[in-house]
Formats: C-alpha cells, structure tokens, sequence
C-alpha cells in the first residue's frame, strides 16, 4: 500500500472517531431507550393530558433528539385502567405518567387527602396545600415506591352534572345515578347523599350516559365541555368544588437515574412548566381575573350552571361530614390537620 493510501485511511478512521461524539450526542450515552412511554387518563383536552403532551414536547425539544418521550393517552398502556399506572411505573412497563391523585390513592392511602369532601373552598387553598409541607410530604410517600414524582399540576375542582333535575341541596342527589372513578370514599361520598354511587372508567362514561346506564358524574368544567357532556343529557352543572383532583408529573427512578445530568434537569424543568401548563388549562374560564368564557359556554350549549353559595356547599360539607371524619383516619390525622392549617392561612 502506497503512502498516500495510508494517509487517506488514515484520515477516514480519525474521521469516524470526531463523528462518534456527534452520534453520541443524537443518541444521548448508548443506555437511551429509543422511547420512554408516558402514560396519562384521557385525552386532551383534560388538563392532567395537557400537561402530559407539554412535557413530552418540551423534553423531546430541548434534549435535541436524545430523548424521546411518547405520551399514550386514555391509560392504553393499561387497557384503560387508570387505577394499574402506579403498577405498570413499578414494574418497568411505563416509564412515566400524569397521574391523578385520585387513581393512585387506593395503593397510596395519603393521596386520598385531596377527596376529602369540601376541603378545599379554591384554587388559592389548592395552591397553598402543595406548596406546603404536606406537599412535601406527599411528594415524599410516592417517592419510597420506585417513582420520583417532579411537580404538581391540577385537573381542576370536580363539579356535579346530571340530567334529571338542578342539584342545590343534598335532598336533590337522592335516587341518582351518579359514577366515579376509583376510590371508595367517592362511594361513601355519594351514599351519604342519598345518591346510588357507579364506579367506572372514563372509557366507559360516555357510552353509560348516552343509555342512561347512570344519570350524571363529577369531573372538572373544563372535561365537561371538551367532551361534550352537554350532548351526553348533562343539563344541569352544579358548582360545589367538593373535592380537587390534583396531578403528579412523575417519572421512574430508574430512568431519572439513567439520563445524563444536563437531560434529568431538562426533564425536570420540562415537568415543572408541565404542571403549570396542565393548572392553566384546567383554570380558564372559570372566574379567575374575570374570564368566565367556560362557564359563558356551558350557558350557550343550554346547560343550567347552578353557583352555590358558601351556606349551600356547607350543607353538603355537613352531610358528608362522617365520610370526612372516618377518611381522615386512613390518611392520617396529622397529615390532616397540617393540610386544614395550610387552607386557613388563604381562607
């Protein structure tokens, strides 16, 4: 082989090994997965699926395609079962979620804090709960089953439809049909209102409202409208803020663990603006700086809106007063009053 063949093979092989940091770089260490799956209930436009989509873009954008996060909406990771995420995080089928709150807290009994009936009167008692100790606290309990949960974010107050009748005292829910989602204080909830409580999926709400399989449900303004509620028989919106459903924007350990330190704090930042992006969404329209362009619309689509008074929501805090009392217990009184304190202070 001449000289000046060597040199040019020379050149090819040093070229190939400036090219390896730059394929390095597309592909983040080598221990990247080529998709790290996000599961979350719904679709947008449900809030907690919002903050879900914003994540996986911002994460997918500002790592410059050394990350790839897919978000699966409508928990099909699952079959549908919102209540199996928790599970499929911990056994390494899922890789991260949005949870809900309220789908997680059969296996973690503190996250039944926020459906204690009547609580939280708003949005600022909302705030000032997860921005608290007891926040912390949380964050903490979910962090000791294999999952590093990385911001807050809201689904919004869960608020009462139906198509039977206008729902201003508890006497109003008697003999309804009314679903929810997971928990079996939704249960005692309803039960202690009168009402004949349904548990069922999201997936399936539809369909049993258009049969008139049950006769109303509970979910945020925001849900009502973007799935059209209002055409499923649901005339009648009672605002009564009952109980929140927050989210948690969480990834596995073992993959926090696995990116780089410049990619985690991407996904970490990325989580936070996500949360925000889920409570924006989750908040319009609803009064807050004037804007009521969500309730304006639910009146346009000829749904009765029903604003109860502070004296109305307290006959419903005092009817479900026991179901307070006795899930307190199973979250724990001092988490409780801790919470309660948090609340005064914005109240």
């Amino acid at each position: 082989m001449t000289i000046e063949r060597l040199g040019r093979r020379a050149l090819l092989s040093a070229g190939a090994v400036l090219a390896m940091p730059a394929i390095g770089r597309a592909q983040g260490t080598g221990r990247y997965k080529p998709e790290y799956k996000i599961t979350v209930v719904g679709n947008r436009p449900i809030a907690l699926s919002e903050s879900a989509f914003v994540w996986a873009d911002l994460v997918n954008q500002r790592s410059e395609g050394r990350l790839n996060f897919k978000v699966y909406p409508g928990s099909s990771l699952v079959g549908g079962d919102q209540t199996r995420e928790l599970v499929a995080i911990r056994q390494g089928v899922i890789d991260g979620a949005v949870f809900s709150t309220i789908n997680i807290s059969p296996q973690i009994r503190e996250m039944n804090l926020f459906s204690l009936p009547f609580l939280m009167p708003n949005t600022a008692a909302f705030d000032a709960l997860v921005a608290s100790e007891v926040g912390q606290t949380l964050f903490r309990t979910l962090a000791q089953r294999d999952i590093e949960p990385l911001a807050w974010g809201e689904n919004g107050f869960r608020e009462i439809s139906n198509s039977k009748r206008a729902i201003r005292t508890p006497a109003d829910l008697r003999g309804l049909k009314i679903r929810f989602a997971a928990g079996a204080i939704f249960s005692e909830i309803y039960t202690a209102l009168g009402a004949n409580p349904v548990q069922m999926s999201f997936a399936d709400l539809q369909p049993a409202l258009s049969t008139g399989a049950v006769d109303g449900q509970e979910n945020p303004v925001n849900l009502f409208l973007g799935f059209r509620m209002d055409s499923l028989a649901q005339k009648h919106l009672t605002l009564w803020n009952y109980c929140a459903d927050a989210g948690i924007v969480a990834i596995s350990k073992q993959a926090l663990a696995s990116f780089e330190p410049r990619d985690r704090e991407i996904v970490v930042e990325a989580a936070r603006e996500a949360g925000q992006a889920g409570n924006n969404a989750a908040r319009k329209g609803l009064g807050m700086n004037g804007d009521r362009s969500s309730l304006e619309e639910c009146a346009r689509r000829g749904v009765e809106v029903i604003d109860l008074s502070p004296a109305e929501k307290r006959a419903f805090a005092q009817a479900t007063r026991p179901v307070f009392d006795k899930w307190a217990q199973t979250v724990g009184i001092d988490l409780v009053r801790k919470a309660e304190a948090a609340i005064a202070r914005v109240s």
